[in-house]
């Protein structure tokens, strides 16, 4: 038995097209973080190496032992931080096709939710967890003037926090709107039942009870 409530049309409200707005928009953010990591290696390179390196910091010998200093783990974990920012861009553009292409069935619009959850979620372990926890804190990076990134990390984090907030928002992809169509559903499923029982009940017509 298929499930009618997948192909019902959606509600005309602004709530898909924010969420789909949102998420183009940092969709196409990071595709252009990654799209300039990748043609200018070199300029966020040197930013990645001084950060892990720790030396511009006040270099405190009581932090100085989490320095990396060797370039090859330097650059290794810089061509991580670009691997997840494509993959990253993949899956947002991926959400953000299915926003476009999801507006009038229920099911897509569901799973364009989950993965705008997803890669919203990848873009704020990236510059949550990786810029200002582990290379503002551990890494000391607030402590540097010249190779700091925590307003621009920050930026980012409260630009895909935004976004995540509205894809989930009560709305014809959110659970509430689900539940209260299923109770809606089954309120009228209830009512055909006590009109049916009610008929039976009911004396034929041109009978009359003794």
């Amino acid at each position: 038995m298929s499930d009618k409530s997948s192909t019902r049309p959606i509600p005309r409200t602004g709530l898909p097209l924010a969420a789909a707005t949102l998420t183009g928009i940092v969709a196409l953010y990071i595709t252009l973080v990654a799209f300039g990591n990748i043609t200018d290696f070199g300029t966020n390179q040197q930013f990645v190496r001084h950060v892990l390196a720790m030396d511009t910091t006040f270099k405190d010998p009581d932090l100085m032992g989490r320095a990396i200093t060797s370039q090859t783990w330097q650059d290794a974990a810089y061509l991580g931080i670009i691997a997840w920012e494509t993959l990253t861009a993949l899956v947002l553009i991926g959400a953000t096709a299915l926003w476009a292409g999801g507006m009038r069935r229920r099911d897509r619009l569901v799973r364009a939710r989950l993965a705008s959850t997803v890669g919203l979620l990848m873009l704020l372990l990236l510059f949550g967890a990786g810029f200002l926890a582990i290379g503002g804190e551990w890494f000391a990076m607030w402590q540097s003037k010249s190779w700091n990134g925590l307003e621009a990390a920050t930026r980012n984090v409260t630009l895909a926090g935004i976004a995540l907030l509205v894809v989930h928002l009560p709305g014809p992809a959110g659970r509430g709107e689900e539940v209260t169509g299923r109770a809606g559903e089954a309120g009228f499923r209830g009512g055909e039942a006590t009109e049916r029982a009610a008929k039976a009940k009911a004396p034929a017509a041109g009978e009359t009870e003794e």
